[in-house]
């Protein structure tokens, strides 16, 4: 296909890039990949008080860390405000829009009256056809769009289906207000119309604007884009999503320790199914991905499955680049400043040779961290309470005989120290674990650790016979 298909990610920077947006944008993202097109960003910043650098910065950040780039320069939606007027105008002066002089009191008892009779059309369109030369003076005119009054809006949507407003049922909408600033529903209409935008995918809280924009559309004589309306994200109990749930921003994803490859697979089958498929590649995802099999129910969040899919994505992950991840990720946790500061060649290469083993059983980065603790560890060793209790008098002693028999370990490998442990416990008439339980506390702090050879192999002659020595008594 040509790149002909273009489609937008159009956040409001009034917050973080939460979890549902980073969704949409994956599915803008997938969708314009499998065709060749084009996905632009455009920062929907009208609203000037609750608009925030922070927000704007925390889009983009959340963006790039999942690894959805865009095309071409950011739009900032405000910059664009004389072109909104210019099209506001225009409905004016072909007729199509008309100045209105209501008062916020004549509003108020509108929408009370409408109300009262169970009417959706709040405006009764009282300056509709009224002579604007009997306007009060003070009174600073909204340009309205001169909606249809019969007939229907119909959207033709690709996930939604075909939904059908009946006109007499929505308002003539607000273009401009009294102080000359458009709307947000004037403002995305032009802004998709210029940026050249053929297929607008958004949550279905948006579906009642699709009406109100089709008829700027209309009114302008432009072409409508495609539109889909994706189902919102609950919680697994069937609830608005709350923080409870997982509503949190994208980045405070990446400080619990959840990796771009692993959201994304996630997000994609929230809402999204391809047959029984549960990990995708990204290519597996672009060429997968289709509109007509988003469903129209609301898809529930799951911590344990986005946690189960992130240990398979760490489990896979190459150790170099785990390594990597492991450093990014101090960044984002508060209280790792210190760990961060251990970072050395050495520690590198320890975490290296330890990865393979610390991955398999991690589900997150967090877990990893913590699993990796015994290579950071200052001497001497502080111990858990499990390890304290575990390293009686007698397990004291029983460490200061191991140090000895490791001691004449000459080249120091996990085979080799397996082998002298083994000989040891054989000579002592003691089983395997009775050496490596007491082992693992002396090594490590700790009761749970990788495999008591791995982590003598990891830290190395020198280390391993110090912290023997540092709890034993001989």
């Amino acid at each position: 296909m040509t790149d002909s298909v273009v489609t937008r990610f159009a956040p409001s920077p009034t917050g973080f890039l939460h979890i549902g947006g980073a969704r949409t944008a994956l599915f803008n993202w997938l969708y314009a990949k499998k065709h060749g097109g084009k996905m632009l960003l455009r920062i929907e910043d009208t609203d000037r008080e609750r608009s925030t650098e922070a927000a704007i910065t925390a889009i983009l950040d959340g963006l790039k860390w999942l690894e959805l780039g865009w095309d071409g320069e950011v739009i900032y939606q405000f910059a664009r405000a004389a072109r909104h007027r210019e099209v506001a105008e225009q409905l004016l002066a072909d007729g199509k829009a008309y100045r209105c002089y209501a008062t916020a009191e004549e509003l108020a008892a509108m929408r009370e009256k409408a109300r009262a009779e169970g009417r959706t059309r709040l405006y009764d369109g009282m300056w509709r056809d009224r002579d604007p030369a009997t306007a009060p003076a003070d009174v600073k005119p909204t340009i309205r769009l001169r909606a249809p009054q019969t007939g229907e809006t119909v959207i033709e949507d690709q996930v939604q289906g075909r939904v059908v407003w009946q006109n007499e049922n929505l308002d003539d909408l607000v273009l401009l207000r009294g102080d000359g600033n458009p709307t947000y529903m004037l403002a995305v209409v032009v802004d998709d119309h210029d940026m050249g935008v053929t297929h607008v995918i958004r949550g279905d809280d948006h579906l009642i604007n699709a009406a109100r924009q089709k008829q700027i559309y209309d009114a302008m004589g432009w072409a409508l884009p495609s539109m889909s309306h994706i189902p919102l994200i609950h919680g697994p109990d069937g609830s608005k999503l709350s923080k409870r749930h997982g509503a949190l921003g994208v980045d405070a994803y990446r400080a619990m320790g959840y990796l771009p490859a692993a959201l994304r697979n996630y997000l994609v089958r929230l809402g999204w199914s391809h047959g029984d498929q549960e990990i995708f590649s990204t290519e597996e995802m672009i060429a997968a991905f289709d509109l007509a099999s988003v469903g129209r129910a609301a898809a529930r969040f799951d911590f344990a499955k986005l946690e189960n899919l992130n240990g398979h994505y760490i489990r896979h992950a190459d150790d170099q680049a785990l390594v990597k991840m492991f450093e990014d990720v101090l960044d984002h946790v508060p209280g790792r400043n210190e760990l961060k500061a251990k970072l050395n060649d050495t520690t590198r290469a320890q975490l290296l040779k330890a990865m393979p083993a610390l991955k398999e059983r991690a589900k997150t980065l967090i877990e990893l961290i913590d699993a990796a603790n015994f290579i950071f560890a200052d001497r001497p060793l502080e111990l858990d309470p499990k390890a304290q209790a575990l390293l009686t008098p007698e397990n004291r002693k029983l460490i200061g005989q191991l140090h000895s028999a490791l001691e004449k370990v000459e080249t120091w490998s996990g085979a080799a120290t397996e082998a002298a442990l083994r000989a040891f416990a054989e000579e002592n008439s003691l089983k395997l674990g009775a050496v490596a339980q007491p082992l693992r506390a002396a090594l490590t702090g700790r009761t749970t650790s990788p495999g008591i050879f791995e982590v003598l192999d990891v830290l190395g002659r020198q280390e391993s016979l110090g912290r023997l020595k540092d709890q034993s008594t001989t």
